[in-house]
């Protein structure tokens, strides 16, 4: 990497490891975390990650990086694993039944902050959402913009990946896309907004943590190719699957109705109903697409990569 000394200090399974810059990844094991760690697992950076079950990790990983087991959530935790990193994956992991969106969002986020502060961390890549500006309420993106406002006061250089939603979330309804042919939201079918898909992301947040050059606080929009409408995606699904799904609209009553029934607490669920009803309202369509902030993956090529699988497995 231009402008990094490069001091050899261990080698771990043949990999070389830079005593020059410490990176740590929490949610190493989730939808996101883990293909982050992918990522920058060969590029010659030390790397901490934060997880509960080391287990989790991926065998041919779990022995070239330093790993402290728990919670980002927890003081003692983030305080071992910020000392000595030069850099921060950042990312709050749902908490469906936190008494409220700031608890699962902004007070999270509390310990992590003070923790930057007292290691003099220099940099935080941060999982965030599209909508600032936006005069609405909009639950989880409200408190996750205030979680940004937090991280960002305690001095860090800070980017914020706003996105819109994820493609991977289709995958939460694969039961019902397959046998049923039906997949559901609250948005209108035939608003068209953008899409991401978590590759595209955790791309995105491994180049800005293995560049030193940045300076100061900002957002980074990542919006996918395409705005696409709820009855688009259903088309394009229907293509790639070969058999007929249709897209169905909910009411955010039922939404928040069926979060509940699952164990979700009402301040969760109304938090989500919120987002949505803020995304029906535009939320996600306030950014202008750029090059610069649009990444690769389609749609369609999400169906046909990882959704198809899914499906048919």
């Amino acid at each position: 990497m231009p402008g990094v000394p490069r001091m050899h200090v261990r080698t771990a399974r043949g990999r070389r490891i830079l005593s020059s810059i410490m990176i740590v990844v929490t949610t190493p094991t989730g939808s996101i975390g883990h293909q982050v760690l992918e990522h920058i697992a060969d590029s010659g950076v030390a790397i901490r990650v934060i997880v509960r079950d080391p287990a989790r990790l991926p065998a041919p990983l779990r022995d070239q990086v330093d790993v402290v087991v728990g919670s980002h959530g927890d003081p003692a935790v983030v305080d071992r694993a910020f000392a000595g990193a030069e850099c921060v994956f950042w990312l709050a992991p749902p908490d469906p039944r936190a008494a409220s969106i700031a608890a699962a969002f902004v007070d999270f986020a509390r310990p992590a902050c003070a923790a930057l502060q007292r290691h003099a961390v220099k940099r935080v890549v941060g999982v965030s959402a599209l909508g600032r500006g936006f005069t609405l309420a909009a639950g989880y993106v409200t408190a996750s913009l205030a979680m940004d406002d937090l991280i960002a006061s305690t001095g860090v250089a800070y980017r914020a990946l706003a996105m819109p939603s994820f493609m991977d979330n289709v995958l939460r309804q694969v039961d019902a896309i397959k046998h049923r042919g039906v997949f559901v939201s609250s948005i209108r079918p035939d608003l068209k907004l953008p899409t991401c898909a978590t590759r595209d992301i955790a791309a995105v947040a491994a180049k800005l943590l293995l560049d030193p050059s940045w300076r100061g606080t900002a957002e980074v929009p990542v919006l996918g190719p395409e705005d696409l409408s709820h009855d688009d995606m259903a088309r394009i699904m229907s293509e790639v699957l070969g058999t007929p799904v249709r897209y169905q609209q909910i009411s955010l009553a039922a939404l928040t109705a069926a979060m509940i029934e699952r164990g979700v607490s009402p301040a969760m669920a109304q938090g989500r109903a919120d987002m949505m009803a803020a995304k029906d309202a535009g939320l996600d369509s306030a950014v202008a697409r750029t090059p610069e902030r649009s990444t690769p993956t389609t749609f369609r090529a999400w169906c046909e990569q990882i959704l198809k699988p899914a499906v048919h497995g």
